[in-house]
């Protein structure tokens, strides 16, 4: 696969990671701050994840060689070593594509200046209620010279941005809806020859952007990200409970005496989950011995995905209630009320999306390479990597061919959105993806702000925390190109 040079070049910046952290040189500056009356801040989290035990993520100084060159790319990138790299940082050759392509659709040249493309990031991340990533943007959009007012409420932004509300609003939590009158129309009309329009360039640029963070707000909360410590709900000011730690203990969140306390719910029913794991091999075993044997007709095909389709509708967590977004991240958006209404129900029938129609190999591609330039290729790349990576193993087993079932998790999450491929076999997802397992994927993709600890423990229960991030990243690339499928094909429409 082809590598976008330009964004290669611009994007690996030798920076000496562990010299800007080093313990010796925080120390003398907090003895420094200390002295002179200034309260410190302390993390408030315990590491980077909600989720995951800090124990089992990558502490900056033990990388190894590529993981410090990702790091130190990442610091040189964004100016600063965020918690989502800490977390992704399990899949290094994920991690360096995700990097490459954020890097260049926030900062490289493109149709949309600098400012516009962070302030997108915050409409697209306020739809989920990511104060994460609003927060992470907010500071961004200033940095890069966006005007302060725009941060009191969209109503404040210019109407150009006003007039992508719509189609963010759809994009994020009903896509299947996208038709070429949202590109044609949408409010005062995104494409009109007017002061307000978009060119075509700049809105696919603008959609690229809306899907991506629509996206990684999934693996915010998917995974449990914690807030950064310069954020609100990151830091605190009190002294810790606990002393004789030493200052690297502290900043990377250390400093608590729960992690037995948490960690204790993972041993409960080891020999159940143990029995899950060996249930998942054996129904895999027999699916591709069935799949050797015989091949079920067209017919019965699509018979199976309306099935699964229509069963899909009815997951959902008896943890589902109503999350009312905060003020600071509502003002974002406009439209709080609308949100996420599973696909064809209540007797409205949407089409099925066929890929054989239109896909992204084909169609989508080569449309974003054409008005932007090197980005369909770096999308394309991450898609392939996630898609594709495996390390041959499940739980405790080694040498496992895993591309059944990560075929399954990436098609039911097309399903979910009426996306259908003809050449799969649907009846092969209710095999192998169990009912807590589902009920993770759709909140996580759907409504990504309702994810619990509860929900990401209950599924796959011996399984590694890297591999359920590994499951989060098949997850959202899953989900950004469902989205995109749907705007591509709407451009495409209104084009033609």
């Amino acid at each position: 696969m082809r590598l976008a040079t330009a964004a290669s070049e611009a994007y690996t910046t030798p920076l000496a990671v562990s010299e800007l952290l080093s313990c010796k040189q925080w120390g003398a500056g907090r003895d420094q701050n200390e002295e002179l009356g200034i309260r410190i801040p302390r993390p408030l989290g315990q590491g980077p994840s909600r989720f995951i035990p800090e124990k089992e993520i990558l502490q900056v100084g033990s990388e190894d060689a590529q993981m410090h060159a990702l790091f130190a790319d990442s610091f040189a990138a964004l100016g600063r070593l965020d918690n989502i790299t800490l977390v992704m940082v399990f899949h290094p050759q994920y991690l360096e594509s995700f990097l490459k392509t954020q890097h260049y659709l926030l900062q490289m040249d493109g149709p949309l200046p600098l400012h516009y493309r962070h302030y997108i990031g915050i409409m697209a991340a306020a739809r989920h209620q990511c104060s994460y990533l609003v927060n992470l943007h907010v500071n961004d959009f200033l940095h890069v010279g966006g005007d302060p007012k725009w941060l009191n409420g969209l109503e404040n932004a210019p109407q150009k941005l006003q007039n992508l509300g719509e189609l963010n609003k759809v994009l994020a939590h009903r896509p299947w809806l996208i038709t070429k009158e949202h590109i044609e129309v949408s409010s005062e009309g995104l494409l009109k020859a007017e002061e307000h329009s978009w060119s075509l360039a700049e809105l696919v640029h603008a959609v690229v952007l809306l899907t991506h963070y629509h996206s990684l707000a999934s693996f915010t909360f998917g995974c449990g990200i914690s807030p950064e410590i310069h954020c609100d709900g990151g830091h605190t000011f009190r002294p810790p409970s606990v002393s004789n730690y030493c200052i690297c203990d502290i900043t990377n969140g250390n400093h608590t005496v729960d992690e037995m306390q948490v960690n204790s719910t993972e041993n409960v029913s080891v020999s159940d989950s143990f029995f899950e794991v060996e249930a998942l091999m054996e129904k895999m075993r027999q699916l591709q011995e069935c799949r050797d044997e015989e091949e079920a007709s067209q017919e019965e095909m699509a018979s199976r995905f309306e099935i699964e389709k229509r069963e899909s509708m009815f997951v959902f967590s008896s943890d589902d209630e109503e999350v009312t977004p905060a003020r600071d991240v509502s003002r974002h958006f406009e439209d709080p009320s609308y949100g996420y209404k599973d696909f064809s129900r209540h007797g409205m029938h949407v089409p099925t999306f066929r890929v054989q129609d239109y896909c992204w190999e084909d169609h989508g591609y080569s449309l974003v390479n054409r008005l932007y330039p090197d980005v369909g290729q770096l999308i394309d790349e991450k898609f392939h990597i996630a898609y594709n990576l495996t390390y041959n193993t499940m739980a405790m087993h080694k040498d496992v061919d895993t591309s059944m079932l990560r075929r399954a998790i990436w098609n039911y999450i097309h399903c979910m959105f009426g996306i259908r491929y003809d050449d799969y076999d649907y009846g092969e997802i209710n095999q192998l993806l169990d009912r807590s397992f589902k009920v993770y994927i759709k909140t996580v993709v759907c409504t990504p702000e309702k994810v619990t600890k509860r929900m990401y423990d209950s599924f796959w229960r011996q399984f590694k925390h890297s591999e359920k991030v590994h499951v989060n990243l098949l997850l959202i690339e899953a989900r950004m190109q469902a989205e995109l499928l749907y705007a591509l094909r709407a451009i495409t429409r209104y084009m033609t």
